[in-house]
């Protein structure tokens, strides 16, 4: 049998997609990664092969004579791999992917990307719960979502998704009450979570405003209730960057001191040791993809 020698599967797709849209950035748009990941990518894949590939004009590539062949047999091929794969996955039509999620993450980021995860794979039916609770190997659920890193034994733990604390509050109190430097903090109320109980003091410290006084505070035993509080004008909470993205671009929420961030902790994928199945697998690398994005 002949052996097969054969380039990685990120490589081929970004060269498919690059020189069906002829330009590294739409294709990284379309894969849900970076220009720049696109870019290394096809770079490999040409030293692999020890064949220039694209012709790059500015922003735009064109496909050498030598390429072309080659992405015809490649596109056709990574069609008839995702028409497999698709089949193999519906065949779980009776076997959901259960999903267990921090909430906040559910509400804000994980739930208005699922119809992009629906729409590559309809055959896989999505159970999705959400809690923030210590989790174990040997519970039921295929895919847990937690912040780490931290031990979790028996799991493999993937991580794909780095958080940034920001100050948030209402447009209409931060047009109301100044706040234009970390200092008017002191005239505000400052919006706690139990779950992340050292954000505030972590950022206010690298302001080099540990000893800050607010206004008054407000504590809430979940992380959304805050979140939620801060969105009807009650003061100002903790915001989490790139969680928040589309509350800050709808308007829902602003922040007052954009540059100023701070690292936070991630987020992890949670599945089992053993032998995993196609639907967690693709789950797993969907969701790499929206972090990366």
């Amino acid at each position: 049998m002949l052996m097969r020698r054969l380039p990685s599967l990120n490589a081929l797709r970004s060269f498919e997609a690059a020189a069906r849209l002829g330009s590294f950035t739409d294709a990284a748009r379309e894969l849900y990664v970076t220009q720049g990941a696109v870019s290394r990518a096809v770079a490999g894949l040409e030293a692999w092969l020890g064949v220039v590939l694209f012709a790059r004009e500015g922003k735009k590539v064109t496909l050498t004579p030598a390429a072309r062949a080659y992405r015809e047999e490649i596109a056709a091929a990574l069609d008839r791999m995702a028409i497999a794969t698709a089949r193999l996955l519906e065949q779980r039509t009776g076997q959901p992917l259960r999903l267990d999620a921090l909430p906040t993450l559910a509400m804000r980021w994980l739930i208005p990307r699922l119809p992009r995860f629906q729409a590559r794979w309809p055959g896989v039916e999505v159970h999705l719960s959400t809690s923030d609770r210590k989790v174990m190997a040997g519970e039921p659920f295929d895919v847990a979502i937690r912040r780490g890193p931290q031990k979790w034994p028996g799991l493999k733990a993937v991580r794909f998704l780095d958080e940034r604390a920001t100050p948030v509050c209402a447009p209409a109190l931060a047009s109301r009450k100044k706040l234009s430097k970390p200092e008017d903090l002191s005239q505000h109320t400052l919006l706690h979570a139990d779950p992340r109980p050292e954000e505030w003091q972590s950022w206010l410290s690298a302001q080099g405003l540990s000893k800050l006084k607010p206004l008054a505070s407000l504590r809430f035993d979940h992380f959304y209730l805050a979140l939620q509080a801060a969105q009807d004008g009650l003061g100002v909470a903790m915001g989490p960057l790139p969680i928040i993205d589309e509350d800050l671009a709808a308007g829902r929420l602003v922040a007052p001191f954009p540059t100023r961030v701070v690292a936070a902790r991630s987020y992890y994928a949670l599945t089992a040791r053993r032998a995993s199945t196609p639907a967690v697998e693709a789950f797993v690398d969907w969701l790499c993809e929206e972090g990366a994005a």
